[in-house]
């Protein structure tokens, strides 16, 4: 390869040409390397950032089962800790059961032990008053102890699951007369129980046995922490497609410093140490309540009474 460059020269009396020829041997070659280099270098580059790019997806995916491993220790920390909590909470309700139910367990029981033993003494014709006396004690503390056990039957079905609604129709009035008779066994000497409806209660929607669960844990309680002589009143209306009832004492009623605890296991107000209970009653019942999707509240003095309040939707 070579290149010619040709220079045209005006002289006086002639014209002349120059040409000059140059050998492009060695800037071919020179140029063929250049070329080689630039594409070995752009070979390079595409290499490295195919590199990069490897090693930043490699990054990334490192970076994201890093994460993921953070996330899964962190859940397994949070549920081991959920765990311990629980283990501790259980731990505390298993002391606390066995405390409770040791005194509420032996405190009727020795009742029904004393008036046995008494009951044999009082065999004369003149000492009938007498042995109904101890036999009323028996049946009381008899009754105190079913309730008992009912409560921590209920609690336990309640925890595992195996408690589920039958909501159906049912006429309201037939229920409330049965309830009545059974909670006249609870009541104090004195004690009255009264019912008032809007007259638009007939048929409600519920599930009977679970309904009847709750009127009986809130009415046993009106009558418990009331005083002898005093009403117990239940009142039931219709509201806005709702079923309500207010069961209505004016008993010792529930100190405000614990109002805010009264729906948690195995709690007591601080004023009831005395009298007998487990403190499952009314956490069984708003779990009964919930189970309706209702919901409960209630209003409460100490010394003055206090109203409990019910609703459940209706279909």
């Amino acid at each position: 390869p070579f290149s010619l460059s040709v220079s045209e020269v005006e002289l006086r009396d002639r014209t002349m040409y120059v040409g000059m020829n140059h050998d492009l041997t060695a800037v071919n070659e020179a140029q063929r390397k250049l070329e080689e280099a630039n594409l070995g270098l752009e070979q390079k580059v595409d290499d490295r950032t195919h590199e990069l790019e490897r090693i930043n997806s490699d990054l990334h995916e490192v970076n994201d089962r890093l994460e993921l491993e953070i996330a899964k220790r962190k859940e397994a920390e949070e549920n081991a800790l959920a765990a311990l909590d629980k283990e501790k909470q259980l731990n505390e309700m298993k002391s606390r059961f066995v405390s409770m139910a040791s005194h509420e367990f032996r405190t009727p029981l020795s009742g029904i032990l004393t008036s046995v033993s008494l009951l044999g003494r009082y065999t004369a014709p003149n000492q009938a008053d007498k042995r109904e006396k101890h036999i009323a004690t028996i049946k009381s503390s008899v009754r105190n102890l079913t309730s008992i056990l009912n409560d921590f039957l209920n609690l336990d079905k309640l925890e595992s699951g195996k408690v589920s609604i039958n909501a159906q129709e049912f006429p309201m009035r037939p229920l409330m007369e049965e309830f009545r008779a059974e909670m006249l066994n609870y009541a104090k000497p004195g004690q009255t129980i009264d019912f008032e409806d809007d007259g638009n209660v007939d048929i409600i929607f519920a599930d009977r046995h679970l309904f009847k669960n709750i009127l009986i844990n809130l009415m046993s309680n009106a009558l418990k922490y009331s005083p002898e002589g005093q009403q117990v009143k239940v009142i039931m209306w219709m509201e806005n497609n709702n079923f309500v009832i207010s069961v209505i004492d004016r008993g010792m009623g529930i100190p405000y410093q614990d109002q805010v605890h009264m729906f948690e296991r195995l709690f007591r107000a601080s004023n009831v140490t005395n009298i007998q209970g487990t403190g499952l009653g009314l956490n069984i019942v708003k779990k009964y309540v919930d189970l309706h999707n209702g919901s409960i509240a209630f209003e409460s003095n100490e010394g003055k009474g206090t109203i409990f309040t019910v609703i459940i939707p209706q279909q």
